[in-house]
């Protein structure tokens, strides 16, 4: 097994650390210096970062969500227009959060079969956050229309599952690279439905050994 070494990006609940807020890390603050107060877009979506996960995109209003982010109601509109803007706004935040979490876990790896098989130790990464509450676009999905911002950032989120799977199997030497990818996907939302459901971080690692499974199977003449 080859790793890569590997540094740490620090990650608040949904991504809102230096990099994701455009910070630097480890930036020494000089003894009573004063940090500068979040924009009012920063605190809007840390407050909607936290309300829609934990209690759903259509459940918590607008009043929530400014009382939370201390911004008077012409602010959220003035910044985004709509609800359905800042929850597109949101779930890219989720999106950004996800999906770097994912890479980092497959750019530890140098051979194609242990990058392939990471996609899950990522997955055991966001499973393991006291604060995780199953998959945010699942969840949005689930409480939006046809169409609604909310379905359409699940199926970009989706599509991007979909195509690093496939990508990874096709560099593995699979000789059906779509066909273990959707494989795996259903493997990959299965674990974060059980790691939700049962309370189980180690739901990954199930998963992680059964993809084993099928890789082999895949490369098996």
């Amino acid at each position: 097994m080859a790793v890569k070494e590997a540094g740490t990006a620090a990650e608040g609940s949904g991504g809102f650390g230096p990099a994701a807020a455009g910070g630097k890390a480890g930036r020494v603050v000089p003894p009573g210096a004063r940090t500068a107060r979040p924009s009012a877009r920063e605190r809007l979506l840390a407050a909607a970062n936290e309300l829609f996960y934990n209690e759903g995109v259509h459940t918590v209003g607008i009043d929530r969500i400014i009382e939370q982010a201390g911004v008077a109601k012409a602010s959220l509109y003035n910044t985004f227009g709509s609800k359905d803007e800042l929850v597109r706004a949101y779930l890219q935040t989720r999106y950004a959060s996800v999906t770097e979490r994912i890479m980092r876990a497959v750019e530890r790896y140098d051979t194609p079969r242990e990058r392939l098989l990471a996609v899950f130790e990522g997955q055991g990464e966001l499973f393991a956050q006291p604060d995780y509450r199953g998959c945010a676009f699942a969840r949005a999905s689930a409480e939006s229309h046809p169409g609604d911002p909310a379905e359409q950032a699940a199926d970009a989120y989706r599509r991007w599952v979909r195509a690093l799977l496939t990508d990874l199997a096709a560099h593995a030497g699979v000789p059906e690279p779509e066909v273990l990818a959707r494989q795996l996907h259903l493997l990959y939302d299965g674990s974060g439905q059980a790691a939700r459901m049962d309370h189980d971080p180690a739901a990954a690692a199930v998963a992680r050994a059964a993809a084993t499974a099928l890789l082999d199977a895949a490369l098996t003449p």
